[in-house]
């Protein structure tokens, strides 16, 4: 039992002493700057996918199949940037009133 609060201290102490991550204050402005790169990110990949979608549809060639999944990738993706929008602007709400 000696042993192990002895093992437990040194990996507290250890740990305590070797911390490699800087040291940034988790107020608002960080969250809120972090979470609005994270929607950014997000948005940028559904617009992109987006022109995809829409380059598909060129490219079907009339294929019914073909054209209904360049359809469903267009309306998910946009589905996508609304979610991210709204999302960005309930985030920027609460923290701006914070």
């Amino acid at each position: 039992m000696n042993r192990l609060i002895f093992y437990l201290a040194t990996a507290v102490t250890t740990t305590q002493l070797y911390n490699p991550f800087p040291k940034v204050p988790a107020d608002s402005t960080t969250i809120s700057n972090i979470l609005n790169l994270i929607f950014t990110i997000v948005g940028a990949v559904a617009f992109l996918f987006v022109i995809l979608g829409g380059f598909k549809y060129v490219v079907s060639g009339g294929d019914p199949q073909s054209t209904a999944k360049a359809k469903n990738t267009i309306i998910y993706a946009a589905v996508g940037l609304i979610i991210t929008l709204v999302a960005s602007l309930i985030v920027n709400f609460v923290f701006g009133n914070l």
